[in-house]
Order: C-alpha cells, then structure tokens, then sequence
C-alpha cells in the first residue's frame, strides 16, 4: 500500500505562524505519508467576481488537493473568539467548486493560539463551519496548543510532552479513519 497523502490547511498565513509548526508536527507524528500545505492566500469571495470570472485557479487547485488528499488537517489560530477569515474564506471558495472534495474525507482539527485556550473556541467554531461539508472529523483527542509561541524547539518539534502524546493519539485515530 502507497503512503497516504496528508493535506495540511493552516489558518494563519505567515510562513512559521504556530499552526504551520502543528501542522508539520501532526505529519511527523501521524508517520510515514506525503504531506503539503495547501495555500489559503486566496482572493476574498466576491460573488460578482465569481460571475464574472468564474473560480479562481488557486481555488481549483485547493478544492482538487483536497479532493486528491486521503485525510486533511487543519490548524486554526483563533481570532477574536473564532476561526481566522483566511481559513473561513477558504471554505466559502472551495464550497463554490464542482463536486465534493470534502465528502467523508477524514478530517483532524486542530488550534494553536497565543491564548490560555489554545484556540478552544476557533475549534469549535470550526467545526460547525464544516457541518455542510459532510467529511468525518474526528471528534478527539481535542488538540488546542495553549501558549504556542513558546510551544516548540528550534527543530519545530513540541516541548510538552502531554500536547505530544494527544497529538499522537489523535493521528493514530487519523490513521486508523483513513484505512475504514
């Protein structure tokens, strides 16, 4: 059997933002598989642009990764008590494509946040916004990274132990959802 392919959505932009770093630490930890990030720097939803030019390429190309993809991760900073905009208006486009990329695709949920919560009501948020999308999130163990700025070493690897062992719990659940 060929390694799975892993697509990681990160909700914050910036290159070495602390959702990128749990992201690529849920790869390394879910094991042997193909990884990307998917890039959510995405035209805002314009309905008038829609129908003027239809669906943008990048969107296309998120929707059809997504698609292609075994399993999606996503890491959500939160934002004044929700999910970012990026992360919001990535759905809003990909919702707009043809087909169903999101349909039962295993689906793990994660948040990284400056804050004490690490991200508890992005994720939750989150998880209400993916309602009409029909994939299969997984419904735990709940990943919310508190205090991420100082969460990781200079490899990129967590520190605590405790958020390591539910990261990895929570992909060996990713894993074992991709093989049912």
């Amino acid at each position: 059997m060929s390694e799975p392919v892993l697509l990681g959505l990160s909700g914050s932009l910036r290159q070495e933002a602390t959702n990128r770093k749990l992201l690529r630490e849920a790869a390394r930890l879910f094991g042997p598989c193909i990884y990307a990030e998917a890039d959510l720097n995405l035209p805002l939803y314009d309905g008038d642009a829609e129908d003027a030019d239809g669906v943008p390429a990048l969107v296309q190309t998120l929707a059809d990764q997504i698609a292609a993809s075994d399993a999606v991760l996503i890491s959500t900073p939160e934002y004044n008590k929700g999910p970012s905009g990026v992360l919001k208006n990535a759905l809003d486009w990909v919702s707009r494509t043809n087909g169903s990329p999101w349909a039962n695709k295993p689906v793990a949920v994660m948040s990284a946040a400056a804050g004490r919560a690490g991200g508890e009501r992005a994720q939750m948020v989150l998880r209400g916004f993916m309602v009409p999308f029909q994939p299969r999130i997984l419904q735990g163990p709940e990943v919310h990274l508190a205090g991420s700025g100082s969460a990781f070493d200079e490899a990129g690897q967590l520190i605590s132990a405790q958020y390591t062992k539910s990261l990895q719990a929570l992909m060996e659940k990713l894993r074992a959802e991709i093989g049912r």
